[in-house]
């Protein structure tokens, strides 16, 4: 393909298209993807753990009883056995749904976009947690929407400010929010702050974007409710089987009441008119039975033991000026440097020392979290976390001997 220096079209392109930019996290897979690379930085599930006989099961019975169907296009409200068994998924969390107000989407990517197209308007304001899935920041940023960015602790969502920021003016189209095992910040909502959330945003009239990709991932501890569970007709719920089953199948959902559900039907039509109706027949079967049970249980030990690697490595090899959360389940520890180094521009040296990680920066809205970084242990193994913390460690403490030696 012709490269040109100069973009011949660039007055073409809608204004929309000036603020996209990359995703760090992308642009960091071609590095991490080189052997001699530790690579904790993309949060990708461990599917060779996934049994080849279980996959290979369900693809023939497919193709074997329902091949015409599973190759040919779909309704673009998904398969109804498909959107039966994701609302028994639901209910598995205590978020019971209708299989009707369910939408299946291309991956829950798709129906954050979906969700960012029906709702915002240049110039509307909505709410997003500080820090935020920058995949959610990336698919809103392009209907040019303004920030409202609320700070979270260990115990997620600061509610309050937000109560603050509505009180002082703040009309935001929709709250979005990770509220189990957040990602980056692998923070859990307390159930006292999902119940004050729930209540100021029903008060209010602002729809809550509840996204759980991790809710399943638990290691220890109760079940807290799900935003849906505490307030059905104000929760708009995305799921994916990307932790469950597997992220190459490209199958989400999206739970809603039914004028949003209508609304975002209508949309995704327009821009894909249906979701592989392979895979969903796929999904379907993988999902009929308890085998999902089985494996989902092995993926969230595995998880777990590699979680219980990467804190031990982090006190072992990490400042102690630095800190670092305790998830009690999902993919993701989010570390805090000292205020004097910046993990954006120690990426490079990182990369050079054989590791990768994702710098903080990239899940604010605002550019902030240069003193931050999101290290993923759900892909390497439990010595490549050891060995991956120990060579950040090691360049931690030599970027701080640097600062005290310019800085006596």
């Amino acid at each position: 393909m012709a490269e040109f220096s100069v973009d011949p079209y660039v007055e073409l392109y809608a204004r929309r298209t000036a603020g996209m930019s990359a995703s760090e996290v992308r642009a960091l897979f071609a590095v991490a993807a080189r052997p001699e690379v530790v690579s904790l930085a993309g949060g990708m599930p461990y599917v060779q753990a996934l049994p080849q006989e279980d996959v290979l099961s369900v693809v023939q019975e497919v193709l074997r009883t329902r091949q015409a169907e599973s190759l040919q296009y779909g309704g673009g409200q998904g398969y109804p056995e498909l959107r039966a068994r994701l609302a028994d998924l639901m209910a598995e969390e205590g978020a019971g749904a209708d299989p009707e107000s369910i939408i299946v989407t291309g991956g829950a990517q798709q129906a954050l976009d979906l969700i960012g197209k029906v709702f915002i308007d240049p110039g509307d304001e909505i709410v997003v947690e500080a820090p935020s899935y920058v995949g959610a920041l990336s698919a809103f940023s392009a209907y040019e929407p303004r920030y409202v960015s609320i700070a979270m602790d260990d115990d997620g969502m600061i509610v309050e400010e937000l109560e603050e920021a509505l009180v002082h003016g703040a009309r935001p189209k929709f709250v979005y929010t990770v509220p189990n095992f957040n990602n980056p910040a692998g923070v859990t909502l307390s159930l006292s702050r999902r119940e004050h959330l729930v209540s100021i945003c029903r008060e209010a009239g602002i729809p809550i974007v509840e996204d759980n990709p991790y809710g399943m991932l638990r290691f220890e501890g109760d079940r807290l409710p799900c935003l849906r569970q505490l307030d059905p007709e104000n929760v708009i719920y995305l799921g994916t089987l990307s932790k469950v089953f597997s992220p190459g199948v490209r199958i989400g959902w999206v739970s809603a009441e039914p004028g949003v559900a209508q609304r975002l039907v209508q949309i995704k039509e327009a821009a894909d008119l249906c979701t592989s109706s392979f895979m969903q027949l796929v999904s379907e079967r993988y999902l009929a039975g308890d085998r999902w049970r089985a494996n989902l249980a092995t993926l969230v030990d595995a998880y777990r033991n590699r979680r219980d690697a990467m804190l031990t490595a982090l006190d072992a090899h990490f400042p102690a000026e630095a800190s670092w959360t305790t998830p009690a389940g999902g993919f993701y520890v989010w570390a805090t440097l000292p205020v004097y180094l910046d993990a954006t521009s120690m990426l490079a040296a990182a990369v050079d020392r054989r590791v990768a990680y994702v710098p903080g920066t990239a899940f604010y809205a605002d550019g902030r979290g240069r003193d931050r970084m999101r290290l993923a242990f759900c892909y390497p193994t439990e010595s490549d976390i050891e060995e991956g913390v120990r060579r950040l460690g090691t360049l931690l403490a030599d970027e701080e001997a640097l600062y005290r030696s310019l800085n006596p």
